[in-house]
């Protein structure tokens, strides 16, 4: 439930270092161009452009036993993971000061790097919480439970964050989400395909298998198994769907503690948020179906079966960091069924990302000080704002807006703030204490100190300094509350990004994720927004309906793609990215014949500025995914299959269609029937 909207990135590799240390000797890089040898000919650009610009690489891709998916962001990934890996092992190995970033980050990597002794363990470091559940014997400890758990990091029945108040910007409140569930998404519990089976059969086997872990004989884990999942089949069906959770103005409930407290005794919010250490007297409930259904079933429910159900989500949440037999049934779960990977990750990979999750502004710390120039960041600088130029003109020329909606508009465009590699300022971890020889105890550390951070915050002004992301993430994101766009320094890599590279090739890779995240501020849910972050009407009537409209045809045409044998795109989940895909590319190529080499006609690698452009684009969204990963992300994801981003972009794009001479009869070209033009 988070506040940000995502953007998932697939980038090239480079098999050398793009960012020198700030403090070595600069050697200069060379200049990277366009992948000429995946490009297949043999396919029309006016048929498939996607597989014309990356059919050779497609057809030999092979993905590796520990991923379910390859290409270019996982490509780059490996990259960003081989600096991080340099940091981890030299920071792990190192004779470091004491509370230093150095020894936080380097002690908790090397706690989870040593396996004998997590082997040793168990689950042992989980066996007194386990007893605890035991020992519940009301519904008013099972809810003292949940709470003490949630103050170490640890999230079970409830879901919390702190965030700004959407209709008070300025402001932090608590905010309350529906959660509860096992299973990627409500609808696995009620779809009946073969598909969704096999997931469901497998994580009912994971709850079987985690029981058994913990003691339980086969049978007893079988009717343990089966309280979890009827019990959480119960509260997903008072789960909104993906779709629904797209309305902000439908999750915006805000609401007095006093009633709460009122309308949901079981719950007892008063005392509930005590024990969170919350004081406050309103709250956001998202979601009120759920909070009403869990009052209903805590009353209904026998203690029984809420500590058969705490027992399994607590083991769930803690399997990756117990011993192998944990780690491997989590896998055979998560990572088999879900994503259709094969073989287990290393451990220091598994353990960075612990390490990013925990202690993520001290690793990038580390990360940007040794792989990110202060020339990349000027330059990516320098992008962002010609793309701010290039959308405003473009809003300036809509023909289906009004001139007083075009003025608020522009106004929330020159407003957002704007995030280039890494925070003005890090993140204090002088109140977490890391031991190396105590993996689940560092844990806890860190997870009592990110809760008190964020619950401190609560009822107090907005940071807008904060960042979503740590820096090493290969991501982009638009926050509407702060009407903010950022790019972390990981994400500002070669082919997506290069201090070296021409103005095609940058424009064409970050600039549309730029556009892209901009776009974000008017897309479905973004546009509901106003400039200083608040969930507010800005637009009139009529423009509004003309939106919407526009939205409609967006949601029809990716309705039509189909993925899988009969599974199509879901258009109205996936409508805001495809916006921001549609809106991002338009942008991106306004600001590219800006340039220089965009008003030019020179080819380079035989090409024309705007067929590298176009290209370059799309190279950076090649993937060849299992049909695992496929499935979960047609189920859940806000985001169309790569191919299908850029197919929506450039079948309503007419400079693209001139770039590569494509012409009425070409499959791009009939799709469809009326170019879709937004922003």
């Amino acid at each position: 439930m988070t506040k940000f909207k995502l953007l998932v990135l697939f980038i090239s590799l480079t098999t050398f270092s793009i960012f020198a240390c700030k403090n070595s000797t600069k050697v200069p890089a060379p200049v990277r161009g366009l992948s000429m040898q995946n490009i297949d000919s043999s396919v029309k650009p006016g048929d498939n452009f996607f597989l014309y610009a990356n059919g050779k690489w497609y057809d030999t891709a092979t993905i590796l036993p520990t991923e379910s998916y390859t290409g270019s962001w996982l490509e780059m990934n490996y990259v960003t993971k081989a600096h991080i890996k340099t940091i981890l092992n030299n920071a792990a190995s190192g004779t470091n000061k004491a509370g230093s970033i150095e020894q936080q980050v380097g002690d908790l990597f090397a706690s989870g790097m040593d396996s004998v002794a997590i082997e040793k363990l168990g689950y042992e470091p989980i066996k007194p919480i386990l007893q605890k559940i035991d020992s519940l014997k009301d519904i008013r400890e099972v809810l003292q439970f949940v709470a003490e758990q949630y103050t170490v990091g640890n999230n079970l029945l409830i879901g919390q964050y702190v965030g700004a108040d959407e209709k008070n910007s300025a402001k932090n409140i608590a905010i309350y989400h529906q959660a509860g569930l096992g299973l990627p998404d409500r609808d696995y519990y009620f779809k009946n395909d073969a598909a969704t089976q096999t997931v469901v059969n497998g994580y009912q086997q994971y709850i079987r298998t985690l029981f058994a872990l913990t003691g339980a004989d086969s049978a007893t884990a079988l009717k343990k198994a089966a309280v979890v999942y009827a019990l959480e089949k119960q509260l997903a069906a008072s789960h909104r769907t993906n779709v629904e959770l797209r309305d902000p103005q439908s999750n915006y409930n805000k609401m007095a503690v006093a009633d709460l407290d009122k309308k949901m005794p079981a719950i007892g919010w008063k005392n509930l948020l005590q024990e969170l250490h919350i004081k406050t007297d309103s709250v956001i409930v998202g979601q009120p179906a759920y909070y009403i259904k869990l009052n209903k079933l805590l009353q209904s429910v026998p203690i029984a079966d809420w500590k058969t159900y705490l027992h399994f989500h607590l083991v769930k949440n803690t399997a990756r960091l117990l011993s192998r037999d944990f780690v491997n049934a989590s896998f055979d779960y998560n990572g088999k069924i879900l994503h259709g990977q094969k073989k287990l990750k290393e451990r220091w990979e598994r353990n960075y990302a612990v390490v990013d999750e925990n202690l993520g502004e001290a690793l990038g710390q580390l990360y940007v000080n040794k792989y990110f120039s202060a020339e990349a960041k000027k330059k990516m600088q320098e992008l962002v704002n010609n793309l701010q130029t290039a959308f405003e003109k473009r809003i300036t020329q809509l023909d289906w807006m009004s001139d007083s909606t075009k003025e608020k508009a522009i106004a929330k465009l020159n407003a957002f703030r704007k995030k280039v590699g890494f925070p003005d300022k890090w993140r204090d971890y002088s109140k977490v204490t890391i031991d190396r020889n105590n993996f689940v105890g560092n844990l806890v550390s860190c997870g009592k100190n990110e809760y008190a951070f964020q619950i401190a915050k609560v009822d107090g002004p907005v940071d807008k300094t904060e960042w979503g992301m740590t820096p090493p993430t290969n991501n982009a994101y638009y926050n509407p509350t702060l009407n903010e766009i950022v790019f972390p320094a990981g994400i500002l890599q070669f082919p997506m990004f290069d201090v070296n590279s021409d103005d095609a090739m940058n424009y064409g890779g970050i600039g549309m994720v730029i556009g892209h995240e901009m776009t974000h501020g008017f897309d479905d849910q973004g546009a509901q927004y106003d400039k200083d972050g608040n969930l507010k009407n800005w637009w009139s009537k009529e423009d509004f309906e003309k939106f919407k409209a526009k939205e409609a045809q967006v949601i029809n045409l990716y309705n039509g793609f189909t993925v899988l044998d009969s599974i199509h795109v879901n258009g109205s989940l996936t409508q805001g990215e495809n916006t921001a895909d549609i809106g991002g590319i338009a942008i991106a190529y306004d600001a590219f014949k800006m340039t220089a080499q965009g008003k030019d006609t020179t080819k380079t690698q035989g090409l024309t500025p705007d067929q590298r452009f176009f290209l370059s684009f799309t190279q950076c969204w090649r993937i060849k995914i299992k049909d695992e990963a496929m499935r979960q992300q047609i189920n859940t994801d806000p985001h169309s299959p790569a191919m299908y981003r850029v197919w929506g972009p450039l079948m309503n794009f007419t400079p693209f269609y001139s770039a590569f001479n494509v012409k009425e009869g070409d499959k791009m070209f009939v799709a469809v029937k009326d170019r879709i033009h937004i922003w």
